[in-house]
């Protein structure tokens, strides 16, 4: 997931005290009447001083009060991560892609690795990527468990703030699949990847 922090910030003469937001490919501010959202293609200006992040872009020029954590935010927006970095994509891994409807992702990812399948699965994969849409959709995570490699990953791509597939119906289901959840990374604007493991102990 992004980095978070609660700060003050100012853009445009207009200050305010909130939360601002680290994610993929945007900054994000909710505090009083104050919310940006500044995509990163659009900074024309990035710099961190004394505990201040200050970005220019077509809106104006904002600033956030972020102390130590302000030299970290600018590197990373001047030097993200890639999506596959961020999920662990190696150039030896066996993988699949089930219900997953992001066209770029898919194209991203088959040219990482060493094969991938899209549709359907096999025994013995390094990773396993699975859309899910509503909570019902999760009852399928026991049958994709099967086909990782004891040390592989299941990833569960769901729609970020939709009720019907919460982040807690989401542990629940790998929990009751016999998984653990061990990270979770912003897929993209719209949605979040969770990973999912095989415990240590359970591994043969």
């Amino acid at each position: 997931m992004g980095s978070e922090a609660t700060c003050r910030a100012t853009c445009n003469r207009q200050k305010a005290s909130g939360k601002a937001r680290l994610e993929t490919e945007v900054l994000q501010f909710r505090g009083g009447d104050l919310k940006l959202s500044i995509p990163f293609g659009t900074m024309t200006a990035v710099a961190a001083k004394s505990g201040v992040l200050r970005v220019s872009f077509p809106g104006g020029v904002a600033t956030f009060e972020l102390g130590e954590a302000a030299p970290k935010w600018a590197d990373k927006i001047l030097h993200p991560r890639s999506r596959l970095d961020k999920l662990g994509a190696k150039p030896d891994w066996h993988a699949c892609a089930i219900a997953i409807d992001d066209g770029a992702f898919l194209t991203e990812l088959e040219k990482r690795i060493a094969s991938l399948v899209i549709g359907r699965g096999s025994k013995g994969l390094d990773a396993v990527f699975f859309g899910a849409n509503h909570e019902r959709d999760l009852v399928q995570l026991a049958r994709l468990k099967s086909w990782l490699k004891p040390n592989g990953a299941l990833w569960i791509v769901r729609p970020k703030g939709r009720a019907d597939i919460s982040e807690m119906a989401v542990m629940r289901a790998g929990k009751a699949a016999g998984l653990v959840d061990v990270k979770v990374v912003s897929f993209s604007a719209t949605h979040t990847a969770e990973k999912f493991v095989i415990p240590v102990a359970a591994r043969h």
